[in-house]
């Protein structure tokens, strides 16, 4: 196993929201291949399968990905951690199944706030269970008061762009899927920088995590593709295809670190990330049905400081429960 130095907080944490900004971005794209495809499933399969190539080219071509690449079977067939962590790229690809089936029903902002609660909630579980690879940190009362504010900024941010006239009950199955999806990527994160540690570099590990979601999702096109047929052909223009791309950089970037900041520091961190690369696309490149109104930014502000009140070094037994 090969130690690498643990990131500060004051450079891991811009890392994390770094990385955020690319999934606001990676969704417009690949939501605009899935219409130009009239195939959600089957740009979910383009985006992970080009993510795959580009992991794939940079694992033979830059030395630590070829060292990475060399430590992946010794690492899964020794047992060094547990074998299914290996599978951690089908959480991914379940959360672009939410995104495929529920997105058009719930609308991005129910969507988002679905997964950023299940996200939230299941960041704190997984540092108390210690399943990544920082161990386990403990359930202060700083950290829950941090992630309700974080949930309730992301809710108030998007709340412009809510539907109105829809029950409550009509969206409670719906929404259980994202919300799953969300509570599962903590876990995914976990998992890959768990794995990360062992293989002494994020490049293998991302690897194999758009491998994984990679064969889960050509499996379930293949039975779409039986069952109702293909969709439009490939689209010419080549930004419908930076969705994967866009992946490696993001899922990398968590697996890297988790071990220094911990899984809920880490989705924190990429949360604002999101809602900052989100109000930041709705500006420059709005869409119709784009609504950027005040509780939008004053949403995002509120965000920023409850994830920095969640990450600062408070004195030890602060609000500890």
């Amino acid at each position: 196993m090969t130690h690498t130095p643990r990131l500060p907080l004051i450079a891991g944490l811009p890392m994390a929201v770094a990385a955020g900004l690319f999934i606001p971005l990676q969704g417009r794209i690949n939501g605009a291949l899935g219409v130009e495809l009239r195939d959600g499933i089957g740009a979910a399969v383009v985006s992970f399968s080009t993510g795959l190539v580009v992991m794939g080219v940079i694992s033979v071509a830059l030395p630590k990905g070829r060292a990475g690449l060399a430590r992946i079977l010794p690492a899964v067939r020794e047992r060094q951690f547990p074998r299914y962590y290996v599978l951690a790229g089908c959480i991914g690809a379940l959360f672009v199944f939410a995104q495929s089936f529920t997105v058009a029903l719930l609308g991005v902002a129910l969507f988002t706030v679905a997964a950023v609660t299940g996200q939230t909630l299941s960041g704190l579980l997984v540092d108390r269970m210690g399943i990544g690879p920082a161990g386990k940190r403990p359930i202060t009362g700083i950290r829950v008061l941090g992630s309700v504010l974080t949930v309730a900024a992301v809710a108030w941010a998007v709340s412009p762009r809510f539907s109105a006239g829809e029950s409550v009950l009509q969206l409670l199955l719906p929404v259980l899927l994202p919300l799953l999806a969300g509570f599962l990527m903590s876990f995914q994160q976990a998992m890959n920088g768990t794995a990360t540690v062992h293989y002494g570099s994020p490049i293998a590990a991302t690897l194999v995590n758009f491998i994984a979601g990679a064969v889960l999702l050509w499996a379930a096109w293949l039975v779409k593709l039986a069952v109702s047929g293909a969709g439009n052909p490939l689209p010419g223009q080549w930004w419908y295809y930076l969705g994967g791309p866009l992946g490696c950089v993001f899922i990398g970037v968590g697996a890297l670190l988790v071990r220094s900041l911990g899984v809920l520091v880490t989705g924190l961190g990429m949360i604002a990330g999101q809602l900052l690369g989100s109000l930041g696309l709705d500006l420059v490149f709005p869409v119709p049905g784009t609504v950027v109104a005040l509780p939008t930014v004053l949403g995002t502000l509120l965000t920023l400081g409850a994830i920095i009140l969640a990450t600062l070094p408070w004195p030890r037994g602060a609000l500890k429960r």
